[in-house]
């Protein structure tokens, strides 16, 4: 649970995880997970920051080693990776994927639709990607 104004409010699904990422991200070195915790501030258990390190690991997203009797933690990924690993989880768990593209595909506004169809045909050709984060084809 996050504050907001005074009041508690829920987290939204993944988000705990993207937090956890991005304080590992802005850090110099491997690190513990009470130096997460304590960038983290709030009122997170520390028990709560390990489960949530755990995860990420179970997802290859981070990577541990021992020192002494704890971890030090580095990222091997990005918050985009992260959200890219909870979009294949969505979609492996439907029955009829195709239907669940296409509506997805279709749900995209003309710039992504843009983008989209680049990085598969850039995937598709082996070639680096070559489209800005607007979708717009950049010079080579």
């Amino acid at each position: 649970m996050a504050r907001e104004g005074g009041r508690v409010r829920r987290r939204g699904q993944g988000e705990l995880e993207e937090q956890v990422l991005g304080v590992l991200r802005e850090a110099d070195a491997p690190v513990t997970a009470a130096w997460v915790q304590q960038r983290l501030g709030g009122d997170l258990a520390h028990t709560t920051v390990v489960t949530i390190l755990t995860r990420l690991l179970a997802k290859d997203v981070v990577a541990r080693e021992r020192q002494g009797r704890s971890f030090l933690w580095t990222p091997t990924a990005d918050v985009a990776r992260l959200a890219a690993l909870r979009m294949r989880r969505l979609l492996d768990g439907e029955r009829d994927r195709e239907a669940v593209l296409a509506s997805f595909v279709t749900a995209l506004p003309p710039g992504d639709e843009r983008l989209l169809r680049a990085l598969l045909d850039a995937a598709g050709t082996g070639q680096p990607d070559s489209t800005d984060t607007t979708g717009r084809r950049t010079e080579d």
